[in-house]
């Protein structure tokens, strides 16, 4: 089997998760939920942590997202759901 050869690229640390460079591969993962729906975002998020990802994005891409979010992340830690949760906000 033919080793694959990983280019050179900058270390990022996301939440003390090292990312690039010589780390091993991290898995991340995105929702597909409208982030306003904290209930179904949580219940998304915690699923792809369960099933393994060590970082899980969401979308803010208006008002209502970026509302949403500390209500999202204090479910999740009322739920003692750990795991790397990241959030971008569209459009910049």
């Amino acid at each position: 089997m033919q080793m694959i050869q990983r280019r050179r690229t900058v270390t990022v640390d996301v939440g003390g998760v090292p990312v690039g460079s010589a780390h091993p591969v991290v898995v991340q993962s995105m929702t597909n939920t409208d982030t306003a729906d904290v209930e179904g975002t949580v219940r998304q998020v915690a699923a792809l942590w369960r099933a393994g990802s060590q970082i899980v994005r969401v979308t803010v891409n208006n008002d209502e997202a970026a509302r949403a979010v500390p209500y999202i992340v204090e479910f999740l830690r009322a739920r003692a759901v750990s795991g790397y949760f990241v959030s971008s906000r569209w459009p910049l």
